[in-house]
Protein backbone atom coordinates (compact mmCIF):
# COMPACT_ATOMS: atom_id res chain seq x y z
CA UNK A 1 0.00 0.00 0.00
CA UNK A 2 1.05 3.45 -1.25
CA UNK A 3 2.34 5.65 1.93
CA UNK A 4 1.82 9.01 0.08
CA UNK A 5 -1.01 10.27 -1.87
CA UNK A 6 -1.22 9.56 -5.71
CA UNK A 7 -4.87 9.95 -7.49
CA UNK A 8 -5.99 6.36 -8.60
CA UNK A 9 -6.63 5.66 -11.70
CA UNK A 10 -8.81 2.46 -13.56
CA UNK A 11 -5.51 0.98 -14.15
CA UNK A 12 -3.89 1.14 -10.40
CA UNK A 13 -7.15 0.89 -8.88
CA UNK A 14 -7.21 -2.76 -8.36
CA UNK A 15 -3.80 -3.11 -7.25
CA UNK A 16 -4.39 -0.21 -4.73
CA UNK A 17 -7.42 -2.68 -3.27
CA UNK A 18 -5.06 -5.71 -2.99
CA UNK A 19 -2.47 -3.96 -1.12
CA UNK A 20 -5.06 -2.99 1.49
CA UNK A 21 -6.01 -6.93 3.53
CA UNK A 22 -9.52 -5.36 4.87
CA UNK A 23 -10.12 -4.77 0.89
CA UNK A 24 -8.39 -7.83 -0.92
CA UNK A 25 -10.77 -10.40 1.03
CA UNK A 26 -13.39 -8.88 -0.55
CA UNK A 27 -12.45 -8.68 -4.07
CA UNK A 28 -12.94 -12.59 -5.05
CA UNK A 29 -10.59 -15.28 -6.20
CA UNK A 30 -10.05 -14.05 -9.38
CA UNK A 31 -9.31 -10.04 -9.08
CA UNK A 32 -8.77 -10.11 -13.25
CA UNK A 33 -12.37 -10.46 -13.55
CA UNK A 34 -13.09 -7.23 -12.08
CA UNK A 35 -13.95 -4.74 -14.17
CA UNK A 36 -13.26 -0.67 -13.42
CA UNK A 37 -14.71 1.89 -14.55
CA UNK A 38 -14.69 6.00 -13.59
CA UNK A 39 -17.85 7.11 -13.14
CA UNK A 40 -17.48 10.40 -11.42
CA UNK A 41 -19.89 13.20 -12.89
CA UNK A 42 -19.66 15.83 -9.68
CA UNK A 43 -17.90 18.57 -9.30
CA UNK A 44 -15.04 17.60 -6.83
CA UNK A 45 -13.56 14.11 -6.80
CA UNK A 46 -12.97 10.96 -8.48
CA UNK A 47 -15.14 8.17 -8.53
CA UNK A 48 -14.80 4.40 -9.40
CA UNK A 49 -17.30 1.38 -10.17
CA UNK A 50 -15.63 -1.93 -8.95
CA UNK A 51 -17.64 -4.96 -10.07
CA UNK A 52 -17.27 -8.60 -11.05
CA UNK A 53 -18.39 -12.14 -9.54
CA UNK A 54 -19.66 -11.24 -6.14
CA UNK A 55 -18.14 -7.89 -5.89
CA UNK A 56 -20.13 -4.70 -6.18
CA UNK A 57 -17.83 -1.40 -4.95
CA UNK A 58 -17.68 2.18 -5.21
CA UNK A 59 -14.35 3.81 -4.36
CA UNK A 60 -14.14 8.09 -3.79
CA UNK A 61 -11.21 9.53 -3.82
CA UNK A 62 -10.84 13.51 -3.03
CA UNK A 63 -8.90 15.55 -5.38
CA UNK A 64 -6.32 18.15 -3.90
CA UNK A 65 -8.51 20.58 -6.23
CA UNK A 66 -12.03 21.32 -7.56
CA UNK A 67 -12.59 18.96 -10.26
CA UNK A 68 -14.93 21.37 -11.95
CA UNK A 69 -12.23 24.14 -12.19
CA UNK A 70 -8.88 22.27 -12.32
CA UNK A 71 -5.79 22.43 -10.25
CA UNK A 72 -5.95 26.27 -9.82
CA UNK A 73 -9.08 26.01 -7.47
CA UNK A 74 -7.04 23.67 -4.51
CA UNK A 75 -9.22 21.92 -2.17
CA UNK A 76 -8.02 20.14 1.12
CA UNK A 77 -7.95 16.06 0.75
CA UNK A 78 -9.31 15.65 4.59
CA UNK A 79 -13.03 16.17 3.05
CA UNK A 80 -12.67 12.62 2.40
CA UNK A 81 -12.64 12.04 5.85
CA UNK A 82 -15.75 14.24 7.29
CA UNK A 83 -17.55 12.32 4.31
CA UNK A 84 -16.85 9.00 5.93
CA UNK A 85 -17.38 10.39 9.53
CA UNK A 86 -20.54 11.51 8.14
CA UNK A 87 -21.98 8.63 6.71
CA UNK A 88 -20.79 6.54 9.96
CA UNK A 89 -22.89 9.00 12.04
CA UNK A 90 -26.00 8.81 9.66
CA UNK A 91 -25.75 4.92 9.91
CA UNK A 92 -26.08 4.77 13.63
CA UNK A 93 -29.30 6.05 13.19
CA UNK A 94 -30.39 5.54 9.59
CA UNK A 95 -28.75 2.86 7.66
CA UNK A 96 -31.31 2.25 5.57
CA UNK A 97 -31.18 5.33 3.90
CA UNK A 98 -26.90 5.60 3.47
CA UNK A 99 -24.48 3.32 2.00
CA UNK A 100 -22.21 1.18 3.75
CA UNK A 101 -18.98 2.24 4.30
CA UNK A 102 -16.30 -0.95 4.27
CA UNK A 103 -12.73 0.74 4.64
CA UNK A 104 -11.19 4.35 4.84
CA UNK A 105 -7.98 5.10 3.72
CA UNK A 106 -6.41 8.59 5.43
CA UNK A 107 -3.43 8.71 2.80
CA UNK A 108 -5.01 8.34 -0.12
CA UNK A 109 -8.19 10.06 0.97
CA UNK A 110 -10.40 7.12 -0.67
CA UNK A 111 -13.41 5.52 0.90
CA UNK A 112 -14.50 1.84 -0.24
CA UNK A 113 -18.19 1.88 0.24
CA UNK A 114 -21.62 -0.04 -0.94
CA UNK A 115 -22.33 -0.14 -4.67
CA UNK A 116 -25.96 1.15 -4.73
CA UNK A 117 -27.17 -1.02 -7.44
CA UNK A 118 -29.13 -0.85 -10.11
CA UNK A 119 -30.39 2.81 -8.31
CA UNK A 120 -29.96 5.96 -10.43
CA UNK A 121 -29.33 9.55 -9.56
CA UNK A 122 -32.22 11.00 -8.56
CA UNK A 123 -32.00 13.75 -10.54
CA UNK A 124 -31.83 12.16 -13.44
CA UNK A 125 -34.61 9.71 -13.09
CA UNK A 126 -36.66 13.48 -12.28
CA UNK A 127 -35.74 14.64 -15.03
CA UNK A 128 -37.32 11.50 -17.12
CA UNK A 129 -40.50 11.98 -15.16
CA UNK A 130 -40.01 8.64 -12.95
CA UNK A 131 -42.45 8.27 -9.83
CA UNK A 132 -40.88 6.77 -7.17
CA UNK A 133 -43.19 5.49 -4.41
CA UNK A 134 -41.98 6.88 -1.06
CA UNK A 135 -39.64 9.31 -1.49
CA UNK A 136 -40.71 11.90 0.14
CA UNK A 137 -41.29 9.60 3.50
CA UNK A 138 -38.18 8.20 2.96
CA UNK A 139 -35.93 11.53 2.68
CA UNK A 140 -38.49 13.03 5.53
CA UNK A 141 -37.15 9.51 7.62
CA UNK A 142 -33.60 10.33 6.85
CA UNK A 143 -33.68 14.17 7.99
CA UNK A 144 -36.10 14.01 11.10
CA UNK A 145 -33.75 10.99 12.39
CA UNK A 146 -30.42 12.59 11.30
CA UNK A 147 -31.02 15.42 11.79
CA UNK A 148 -32.57 15.05 15.42
CA UNK A 149 -29.82 12.69 16.43
CA UNK A 150 -27.29 15.15 15.80
CA UNK A 151 -28.53 18.21 17.38
CA UNK A 152 -28.14 19.72 20.89
CA UNK A 153 -31.68 18.84 21.30
CA UNK A 154 -30.73 15.47 21.79
CA UNK A 155 -27.15 14.91 22.26
CA UNK A 156 -25.46 16.00 26.20
CA UNK A 157 -23.93 19.01 26.48
CA UNK A 158 -20.33 16.70 26.20
CA UNK A 159 -21.23 15.02 23.31
CA UNK A 160 -22.63 18.21 21.11
CA UNK A 161 -18.97 19.55 21.90
CA UNK A 162 -17.74 16.94 20.59
CA UNK A 163 -19.60 16.61 17.41
CA UNK A 164 -19.29 19.97 16.72
CA UNK A 165 -15.45 20.40 17.57
CA UNK A 166 -14.74 16.86 15.27
CA UNK A 167 -16.30 18.73 11.93
CA UNK A 168 -15.17 21.78 13.15
CA UNK A 169 -11.84 21.89 10.73
CA UNK A 170 -14.10 21.34 7.48
CA UNK A 171 -14.16 24.88 7.27
CA UNK A 172 -12.77 24.93 3.25
CA UNK A 173 -15.91 22.84 2.43
CA UNK A 174 -18.09 25.60 4.39
CA UNK A 175 -16.17 28.39 2.73
CA UNK A 176 -17.43 27.37 -0.66
CA UNK A 177 -21.43 27.38 0.63
CA UNK A 178 -20.59 30.57 1.74
CA UNK A 179 -19.01 32.36 -1.25
CA UNK A 180 -20.93 30.17 -4.05
CA UNK A 181 -24.30 30.27 -2.28
CA UNK A 182 -24.30 33.63 -0.47
CA UNK A 183 -22.10 35.65 -2.14
CA UNK A 184 -20.86 34.68 -5.62
CA UNK A 185 -24.77 35.45 -7.10
CA UNK A 186 -25.03 39.10 -6.41
CA UNK A 187 -21.99 40.35 -7.96
CA UNK A 188 -19.99 39.90 -11.30
CA UNK A 189 -18.18 36.87 -10.20
CA UNK A 190 -15.81 35.28 -12.85
CA UNK A 191 -17.32 31.99 -12.42
CA UNK A 192 -21.07 32.86 -12.81
CA UNK A 193 -22.56 31.75 -15.51
CA UNK A 194 -26.50 31.66 -16.88
CA UNK A 195 -28.32 31.17 -19.85
CA UNK A 196 -27.38 33.76 -22.11
CA UNK A 197 -28.34 36.23 -23.52
CA UNK A 198 -31.93 35.48 -22.19
CA UNK A 199 -31.43 36.02 -18.91
CA UNK A 200 -29.09 39.38 -19.00
CA UNK A 201 -32.06 41.49 -17.90
CA UNK A 202 -32.78 39.06 -14.26
CA UNK A 203 -29.26 39.40 -13.70
CA UNK A 204 -28.90 42.67 -13.43
CA UNK A 205 -31.97 43.16 -12.13
CA UNK A 206 -31.10 40.40 -8.88
CA UNK A 207 -27.39 42.73 -8.74
CA UNK A 208 -29.28 45.70 -8.35
CA UNK A 209 -32.08 44.12 -5.28
CA UNK A 210 -30.74 45.64 -2.20
CA UNK A 211 -33.13 43.68 -0.04
CA UNK A 212 -32.66 40.46 -1.42
CA UNK A 213 -28.76 40.87 -1.08
CA UNK A 214 -28.84 41.92 2.74
CA UNK A 215 -31.50 39.20 3.45
CA UNK A 216 -28.33 36.58 1.64
CA UNK A 217 -25.87 38.19 3.87
CA UNK A 218 -28.29 37.86 6.82
CA UNK A 219 -28.66 33.98 6.18
CA UNK A 220 -24.78 33.59 4.92
CA UNK A 221 -24.08 34.67 9.06
CA UNK A 222 -27.29 32.59 10.11
CA UNK A 223 -25.67 29.42 7.95
CA UNK A 224 -22.41 30.21 9.97
CA UNK A 225 -23.39 30.68 12.95
CA UNK A 226 -26.63 28.57 13.92
CA UNK A 227 -25.32 25.39 15.22
CA UNK A 228 -28.24 23.26 15.77
CA UNK A 229 -27.04 20.14 14.30
CA UNK A 230 -24.76 17.88 11.88
CA UNK A 231 -26.04 18.59 9.24
CA UNK A 232 -25.38 16.88 5.61
CA UNK A 233 -24.35 20.27 3.96
CA UNK A 234 -24.96 19.68 0.08
CA UNK A 235 -28.12 17.96 0.52
CA UNK A 236 -29.54 18.03 -3.37
CA UNK A 237 -31.05 15.63 -5.86
CA UNK A 238 -27.91 14.86 -7.33
CA UNK A 239 -26.78 13.68 -3.77
CA UNK A 240 -29.75 10.74 -3.57
CA UNK A 241 -29.82 7.72 -4.99
CA UNK A 242 -33.04 5.66 -6.01
CA UNK A 243 -34.85 2.73 -7.28
CA UNK A 244 -38.60 2.41 -6.97
CA UNK A 245 -38.36 1.12 -3.35
CA UNK A 246 -35.17 2.52 -2.12
CA UNK A 247 -33.81 5.83 -1.50
CA UNK A 248 -30.13 6.21 -0.05
CA UNK A 249 -28.61 9.90 0.56
CA UNK A 250 -24.73 9.90 -0.35
CA UNK A 251 -21.72 12.52 -0.23
CA UNK A 252 -22.44 14.36 3.02
CA UNK A 253 -18.36 16.05 2.09
CA UNK A 254 -19.92 18.98 3.23
CA UNK A 255 -20.81 18.09 7.20
CA UNK A 256 -20.69 19.71 9.58
CA UNK A 257 -22.64 21.40 13.02
CA UNK A 258 -24.87 23.84 11.41
CA UNK A 259 -28.74 25.23 10.71
CA UNK A 260 -31.25 22.45 10.15
CA UNK A 261 -33.08 24.52 7.81
CA UNK A 262 -30.30 24.33 5.36
CA UNK A 263 -30.19 20.89 4.51
CA UNK A 264 -34.59 21.00 3.98
CA UNK A 265 -34.46 23.90 2.24
CA UNK A 266 -31.47 22.85 -0.07
CA UNK A 267 -33.64 19.20 -0.74
CA UNK A 268 -36.95 21.10 -0.92
CA UNK A 269 -35.00 23.53 -3.49
CA UNK A 270 -34.00 21.37 -5.87
CA UNK A 271 -37.54 19.20 -5.82
CA UNK A 272 -38.80 22.91 -6.48
CA UNK A 273 -36.30 23.04 -9.60
CA UNK A 274 -37.43 19.87 -10.77
CA UNK A 275 -40.98 21.32 -11.15
CA UNK A 276 -40.51 24.42 -12.79
CA UNK A 277 -37.88 22.21 -15.12
CA UNK A 278 -40.97 19.91 -15.87
CA UNK A 279 -42.40 22.56 -18.92
CA UNK A 280 -38.51 22.26 -20.18
CA UNK A 281 -38.76 18.96 -20.81
CA UNK A 282 -42.43 17.84 -21.77
CA UNK A 283 -43.26 16.02 -24.76
CA UNK A 284 -46.10 18.33 -25.75
CA UNK A 285 -47.70 21.10 -23.57
CA UNK A 286 -49.47 20.25 -20.11
CA UNK A 287 -48.11 16.13 -20.46
CA UNK A 288 -46.21 16.65 -17.34
CA UNK A 289 -48.70 18.03 -15.48
CA UNK A 290 -49.26 14.64 -13.48
CA UNK A 291 -45.73 14.18 -12.69
CA UNK A 292 -45.45 17.56 -11.40
CA UNK A 293 -48.65 17.01 -9.20
CA UNK A 294 -46.72 14.05 -8.14
CA UNK A 295 -43.39 16.25 -7.25
CA UNK A 296 -45.95 18.45 -5.34
CA UNK A 297 -47.04 15.46 -2.77
CA UNK A 298 -43.12 14.90 -2.29
CA UNK A 299 -42.49 18.01 -1.31
CA UNK A 300 -45.75 17.85 1.25
CA UNK A 301 -44.66 14.73 2.57
CA UNK A 302 -40.86 15.66 3.00
CA UNK A 303 -41.93 18.48 5.20
CA UNK A 304 -44.92 17.39 7.22
CA UNK A 305 -43.48 13.95 7.77
CA UNK A 306 -40.01 15.59 8.97
CA UNK A 307 -41.69 17.75 11.15
CA UNK A 308 -44.13 15.00 13.07
CA UNK A 309 -41.18 12.08 13.26
CA UNK A 310 -38.42 15.38 14.42
CA UNK A 311 -40.94 16.78 17.24
CA UNK A 312 -41.96 12.62 18.20
CA UNK A 313 -38.33 12.17 18.73
CA UNK A 314 -37.87 15.09 20.90
CA UNK A 315 -40.96 14.71 22.69
CA UNK A 316 -40.34 11.42 23.34
CA UNK A 317 -36.92 11.70 24.66
CA UNK A 318 -38.23 14.36 27.30
CA UNK A 319 -41.53 12.22 28.53
CA UNK A 320 -38.51 9.57 28.91
CA UNK A 321 -36.74 11.81 30.66
CA UNK A 322 -33.32 10.98 29.30
CA UNK A 323 -30.21 12.05 30.12
CA UNK A 324 -29.98 14.25 27.51
CA UNK A 325 -33.53 15.55 27.91
CA UNK A 326 -32.67 19.72 29.02
CA UNK A 327 -35.59 19.57 31.75
CA UNK A 328 -37.18 16.78 33.55
CA UNK A 329 -41.07 16.48 32.53
CA UNK A 330 -43.59 16.67 34.65
CA UNK A 331 -47.67 16.70 33.38
CA UNK A 332 -48.34 19.87 33.88
CA UNK A 333 -44.83 20.91 31.98
CA UNK A 334 -46.17 19.17 28.52
CA UNK A 335 -48.20 22.30 27.62
CA UNK A 336 -45.65 24.69 27.72
CA UNK A 337 -42.84 22.28 26.59
CA UNK A 338 -45.47 21.29 22.94
CA UNK A 339 -45.43 25.21 23.02
CA UNK A 340 -42.33 25.75 22.32
CA UNK A 341 -41.88 22.62 20.12
CA UNK A 342 -44.29 24.54 17.65
CA UNK A 343 -41.83 27.86 18.06
CA UNK A 344 -39.21 26.15 17.54
CA UNK A 345 -40.50 24.51 14.45
CA UNK A 346 -41.44 27.57 12.92
CA UNK A 347 -38.03 28.85 12.75
CA UNK A 348 -36.89 25.64 11.04
CA UNK A 349 -39.56 26.33 8.35
CA UNK A 350 -38.96 29.96 8.18
CA UNK A 351 -35.20 28.91 7.31
CA UNK A 352 -35.93 26.25 5.74
CA UNK A 353 -37.91 28.86 3.17
CA UNK A 354 -35.06 31.23 2.85
CA UNK A 355 -32.66 28.95 2.47
CA UNK A 356 -34.28 26.83 -0.61
CA UNK A 357 -34.64 30.43 -2.24
CA UNK A 358 -31.09 30.83 -2.00
CA UNK A 359 -30.10 27.67 -3.81
CA UNK A 360 -32.53 27.94 -6.24
CA UNK A 361 -30.59 31.43 -7.44
CA UNK A 362 -27.38 29.81 -7.10
CA UNK A 363 -28.37 26.84 -9.33
CA UNK A 364 -29.26 29.15 -11.97
CA UNK A 365 -27.05 32.33 -11.92
CA UNK A 366 -23.74 30.62 -10.18
CA UNK A 367 -20.82 28.47 -10.86
CA UNK A 368 -22.56 24.98 -10.31
CA UNK A 369 -26.05 24.46 -12.33
CA UNK A 370 -28.05 21.23 -12.48
CA UNK A 371 -28.92 19.37 -15.37
CA UNK A 372 -32.64 19.72 -14.61
CA UNK A 373 -32.49 23.42 -16.62
CA UNK A 374 -29.08 22.60 -18.20
CA UNK A 375 -30.56 19.59 -20.23
CA UNK A 376 -33.15 21.74 -21.77
CA UNK A 377 -32.17 22.79 -24.90
CA UNK A 378 -34.53 25.40 -26.54
CA UNK A 379 -32.89 27.82 -24.74
CA UNK A 380 -35.64 30.52 -24.69
CA UNK A 381 -37.96 27.24 -23.10
CA UNK A 382 -34.97 26.91 -20.36
CA UNK A 383 -34.70 30.82 -19.48
CA UNK A 384 -38.47 30.56 -18.93
CA UNK A 385 -38.23 27.99 -16.71
CA UNK A 386 -35.22 29.46 -14.81
CA UNK A 387 -36.80 33.07 -14.77
CA UNK A 388 -40.19 31.57 -13.15
CA UNK A 389 -38.13 29.67 -10.75
CA UNK A 390 -35.65 33.26 -9.92
CA UNK A 391 -39.12 35.28 -9.13
CA UNK A 392 -40.61 32.11 -6.67
CA UNK A 393 -36.87 31.53 -5.13
CA UNK A 394 -37.15 35.54 -4.00
CA UNK A 395 -40.50 35.44 -2.98
CA UNK A 396 -38.90 32.81 -0.89
CA UNK A 397 -36.48 34.75 0.86
CA UNK A 398 -38.01 38.00 1.23
CA UNK A 399 -41.23 37.00 1.68
CA UNK A 400 -41.14 34.15 4.49
CA UNK A 401 -42.69 35.60 7.46
CA UNK A 402 -46.17 35.62 5.52
CA UNK A 403 -45.67 31.81 4.37
CA UNK A 404 -47.28 29.73 6.93
CA UNK A 405 -46.87 26.54 5.72
CA UNK A 406 -45.47 24.01 3.18
CA UNK A 407 -49.05 23.93 1.21
CA UNK A 408 -48.87 27.84 1.06
CA UNK A 409 -45.47 27.65 -0.77
CA UNK A 410 -47.02 25.46 -3.31
CA UNK A 411 -49.23 27.76 -4.07
CA UNK A 412 -47.01 30.38 -4.40
CA UNK A 413 -44.82 28.36 -6.78
CA UNK A 414 -48.02 27.93 -9.03
CA UNK A 415 -48.42 31.88 -8.74
CA UNK A 416 -44.91 32.41 -10.05
CA UNK A 417 -45.12 30.46 -12.78
CA UNK A 418 -48.46 32.28 -13.80
CA UNK A 419 -47.05 35.69 -13.33
CA UNK A 420 -44.51 35.12 -15.94
CA UNK A 421 -47.11 34.05 -18.42
CA UNK A 422 -49.03 37.16 -17.55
Amino acid sequence: MSSTYCPLTPQTLLAWLQSVPELASRLGADPSQLRVNEVGDGNLNLVFRVEGPGVDLIVKQALPYVRLVGDSWPLPLTRAYFEQLALKHQALYCPEHVPQVFYYDEKQSAIVMQLLKPHIILRKGLIAGQEYPGLGQHLAHFLARTLYQGSVLHLSGQAYKELQAAFAPNHALCKITEDLVFTEPYFDAPLNRWTRPHLDAEIMQLRSDSALKMAAQQYKIRFMSHAQALIHGDLHTGSIMVTPGDTRVIDPEFAFVGPIGFDIGALLANLVIAWFSQAGHAEEQGSRDTYRSWLEAQILQLWEGFSVQFTKLWFDDAIRQSPSARILMSAEDISAFTGYQAHYMQDVFADSMAFAGLKIIRRVVGLAHVEDFESITDLMQRAKCETAALLFARQLVLGVAGIHGISEMLVRMHSAEKALVC
